[in-house]
């Protein structure tokens, strides 16, 4: 969700990608393939798969204390992604299948391009990304699919570096995004007027007890990843935005009524609090991706926006990161690995 890339871009109200037409045809064609296109998003976000490819990654403060017996025995080469496919990037080129090189699951819906292998290259790291689209934290400890191993699986007590992106489809992301479809600006929602109050029944706030419940599962996923690699420095990545954090969207490109924005937000902030809530109390590093992300919602421009919207651009995949996004998140990720690796390389680490 929210950008420190020095690149801002003004917001803007709606997006140039349209369905031609006047505003009443183009308000009933997108009518007309909401529900496909939600439904296909939801199809991508429960897709089975898992495992990825094999690599190795670079040094972490461990690597030093295993030279003097003060702890595990790091290779300082060994990085691992793990996470769903806000890491792994569907439709993004070049995706990768069991027949190319790197192989990968083609349900994962892994691209070369993704923010862990921008990362592993321009920080000269050996990569083993197993991220999958449609991953929730119980695919990180079993089987996404009949013969896809876990992700931790790709865990070693050598590993030095592991990024964990993971709790988007456990709070139910693409339910959240077809229940709170509009077909205008002003409403209705699939689920009655407004979505907020269909999530709000009785005074009760489903999504902030959900997210709780998120926080909880993300902690025992970190609890397992130093269990399998004890020596290993964690960076838990949060989801950029996709909505702005301020103004009044982008109707049809974020299919959702004015109204219900403000809470929308809310939800991608308790998220995130929660992905950080989860990183300190296991002593990790969390990488904020909403704060550089905001000027790069789905209503910035095609070219400056990091998430596309459900009227997405080519080579992209409907309310995920794109290339623009990957690269982004990937600079972001650097930033927070670079100190790391370079304490690690100091004298006396």
């Amino acid at each position: 969700m929210p950008d420190g890339t020095g690149r801002p871009v003004p917001w803007r109200a709606m997006s140039t990608h349209r369905p031609p037409g006047t505003p009443a045809a183009r308000g009933r064609s997108v009518a007309l393939v909401l529900a496909a296109i939600v439904a296909l998003i939801a199809a991508v976000l429960a897709a089975t798969a898992t495992t990825g490819s094999g690599s190795r990654a670079a040094a972490s403060p461990a690597s030093r204390r295993a030279a003097t017996g003060r702890g595990p025995v790091i290779d300082p080469g060994t990085y691992v992604a793990l996470g769903d496919s806000y890491t792994s990037g569907p439709a993004i080129p070049t995706q990768l299948g069991p027949d190319t090189v790197p192989a990968a699951p083609a349900a994962c819906l892994r691209s070369s391009e993704n923010y862990p292998s921008l990362t592993a290259r321009a920080l000269g790291l050996h990569l083993t990304d197993v991220s999958c689209g449609g991953a929730t934290t119980d695919d990180i400890d079993t089987s996404q699919g009949p013969g896809i191993p876990a992700q931790l699986s790709a865990l070693r007590r050598t590993t030095a570096l592991v990024t964990v992106g993971i709790g988007g489809n456990d709070l139910g992301f693409s339910t959240i995004a077809g229940n709170c479809a509009s077909y205008t600006p002003w409403g209705p929602t699939r689920v009655g007027w407004s979505c907020a109050a269909h999530y709000t029944t009785g005074g009760v706030d489903q999504l902030t007890a959900a997210v709780q419940q998120v926080e909880t599962k993300v902690a025992t996923v970190l609890t397992q990843v130093h269990r399998r690699a004890p020596g290993a420095a964690v960076f838990v990545v949060g989801y950029p935005d996709i909505i702005p954090p301020t103004g009044s969207g982008c109707w049809p490109d974020l299919p959702f009524r004015v109204a219900d924005l403000s809470f929308l937000r809310g939800v991608e902030a308790q998220l995130n609090a929660a992905l950080a809530a989860a990183a300190a109390g296991a002593g990790d590093h969390y990488v904020d991706m909403a704060t550089p992300s905001q000027d790069h919602s789905a209503c910035a421009a095609e070219g400056t926006r990091w998430v596309e919207g459900v009227l997405h651009s080519a080579q992209s995949y409907p309310l995920h990161p794109d290339a623009m996004g990957m690269a982004g998140m990937a600079t972001v990720l650097e930033a927070a690995m670079s100190p790391v690796l370079e304490a690690a390389m100091s004298p006396g680490a």
